[in-house]
């Protein structure tokens, strides 16, 4: 049997907050695939934050990160020297689907090559006849590891655990206490399921003997005050930290029974800690941005006849979170 590759290249055009929590459970599931392998991260537009703010959590998952290669956009790349000039991979996997930059990929020395680009023409391995590439952005990317490795794609690799972040964790939710978390924020509050619900929420798990957990970030810390007055227990551990990462909210949602959250990048961290997750949608589409959380409830007001958030009934969600606490 193969060892499997020993290197390997991941393309991208580039990657902002969201995209890089988006993609790391594709990550998670390729270092699983292949736990020996050297993976290169290169972002061939622009500026990837596993190079940045989320370099941290790809440590130990990703070898290098090629930072605004300049690869991958101009026709005159399909001639004359080699893009990577004298480097070459086992495997190279290219999560975009524009032709040309595919091409241009394919320059690179390589064993085998994995792309989706024009309905996998250019691929040394492709998905069986009538397939139909998925809604999810996450799974699309999912399929190419399977491709990769001829295994259903299973993001089970460990992301790191810093122990100083670990400990200031535990900290801010001390062990003794059975916690909830809920994420009322969003990008734009049109996603937002209605604060007052939350708080509905957060009281019914007070008075079933459990700790809310609220993650409030910087545009929604004045929510504070008010959730303050109507639940007394509820613990606020980003107002208190000495300093927000994306690692200590995955951290402290390591600490959590379950969660609830909107369509937000706190829930996709919170996917990540691997804790059970009520995902809450409205007007922006749950196939596509569902976070790939390993047990995922997801409510969407369009099955309450509308794409407001406020259609999502209190009960149901409260329905939702009692199965995961089970």
């Amino acid at each position: 049997m193969s060892a499997g590759p020993a290197t390997i290249l991941v393309y991208v055009g580039l990657d902002a907050v969201g995209d890089g929590l988006m993609k790391l459970p594709f990550l998670r599931a390729l270092k699983a695939a292949f736990p020996q392998a050297r993976i290169t991260w290169m972002a061939g537009k622009g500026h990837s934050v596993y190079a940045g703010i989320l370099a941290p959590l790809v440590e130990g998952l990703v070898s290098e990160v090629l930072d605004q290669a300049g690869i991958g956009s101009r026709v005159g790349e399909l001639f004359g020297r080699r893009p990577l000039a004298g480097r070459t991979f086992d495997l190279i996997i290219d999560t975009q689907r524009r032709l040309l930059t595919s091409l241009i990929l394919r320059r690179i020395g390589h064993e085998r090559f994995i792309s989706a680009a024009a309905g996998f023409l250019l691929s040394d391995a492709r998905p069986p006849a009538g397939y139909r590439r998925p809604a999810s952005m996450v799974a699309q990317v999912m399929d190419l590891v399977e491709l990769a490795s001829g295994q259903p794609a299973d993001a089970c690799a460990p992301l790191p655990n810093d122990a100083a972040i670990a400990a200031t964790a535990v900290a801010l939710l001390p062990d003794g206490a059975s916690y909830v978390g809920l994420a009322p924020g969003a990008g734009g509050r049109i996603k937002c399921w209605p604060l007052d619900r939350f708080i509905a929420v957060a009281r019914r798990q007070a008075e079933l003997g459990r700790v809310p957990v609220f993650l409030l970030g910087p545009a929604e810390a004045d929510w504070a005050g008010a959730i303050r007055e109507q639940v007394p227990n509820a613990r606020f551990p980003l107002q208190q930290a000495a300093a927000v990462t994306p690692m200590l909210t995955i951290a402290l949602g390591r600490r959590m029974g379950a969660a609830i959250a909107n369509d937000s990048g706190t829930g996709h961290m919170l996917a990540l800690a691997d804790i059970p997750l009520v995902s809450l949608f409205g007007p922006t589409p749950a196939d596509k941005f569902a976070p790939a959380a390993r047990t995922l409830t997801v409510l969407r007001a369009a099955d309450w006849g509308s794409d407001k958030m406020d259609a999502i009934p209190e009960t149901a969600v409260l329905a939702a979170l009692d199965k995961c606490l089970l």
